[in-house]
């Protein structure tokens, strides 16, 4: 079976003693390629760094992440609107908005997600989505880029990361482009609510992610996540589909494929 991990941050801090091995761990397992998503400018040259040296396994993404943001995020957007010319991107991201940490620069939040969505359609990439208590407040930026965007003839298509929003909330999506839910180790977690999400979501709009170094899946949780455990992640989506896990890894790295417009 064939996987793509759709979000990893494989360049963080925590992997810094055992790459090698982690990466030898998750190619055990199926893992194809893994996107990398930008956070801001200071995790910039250690993720283009990894990324070459796992060239054709890592992809790196461009963005400037809502708790990235403080008074200083013109400078960060700058950076971004520089590298985008200087480097091949798979994707605009992580962008979003996340009212959960804080929402003393909500405003710039607004702009800097807004402006992001606009050059992700002008640029005919991908945007990967935080959200994060703010779903409404994604939507309302979303209306308000959506006729810009179609003024050049734009289009949007992405994902929202580590998804947990309602089947309602999935629905709507549509009305923006074309989207699709990254599914992480939240799923696995006791109780959690987007397993009967999942069910009624089709497999057809469902890419596969881990998040790493974070959202553990279980059994591991507590423990530091790896992009081998994207195999944990489809075997708990077959259970819940009822389908085999190969119909799972099939599928979903067909839609990475798709969405990341990667050979």
């Amino acid at each position: 079976m064939d996987f793509i991990d759709t979000h990893s941050h494989l360049y963080d801090e925590a992997f810094d003693e055992d790459i090698e091995a982690v990466v030898e761990r998750a190619k055990a397992a199926g893992v194809k390629q893994c996107i990398f998503p930008g956070i801001d400018s200071g995790c910039y040259d250690k993720m283009i760094s990894l990324s070459k040296k796992l060239e054709g396994f890592a992809l790196p993404g461009i963005g400037l992440h809502p708790t990235s943001i403080d008074e200083s995020y013109r400078k960060e957007l700058d950076f971004v609107y520089e590298k985008i010319e200087q480097e091949k991107f798979y994707a605009i991201g992580e962008i979003g908005m996340d009212c959960y940490w804080s929402t003393e620069f909500i405003d710039a939040q607004r702009i800097a997600f807004k402006e992001q969505l606009i050059l992700a359609a002008k640029k005919d990439l991908p945007v990967i989505i935080h959200s994060r208590n703010a779903t409404e407040e994604i939507f309302s930026v979303m209306d308000q880029t959506l006729e810009e965007i179609k003024s050049f003839n734009g289009v949007l298509r992405g994902t929202f990361h580590a998804y947990s929003g309602s089947y309602e909330t999935y629905l709507r999506l549509a009305k923006y482009g074309d989207f699709y839910v990254g599914i992480g180790g939240v799923l696995t977690y006791k109780n959690a609510g987007i397993a009967s999400v999942i069910e009624k979501i089709p497999l057809e709009r469902i890419i596969l992610e881990t998040d790493s170094p974070w959202l553990t899946p279980a059994p591991h949780r507590g423990k530091r996540n790896e992009s081998s455990y994207v195999a944990i992640i489809a075997e708990n989506i077959a259970r819940i589909k009822q389908v085999p896990v190969e119909e799972v890894a099939l599928v979903t790295t067909n839609n990475a494929k798709k969405l990341f417009r990667l050979d």
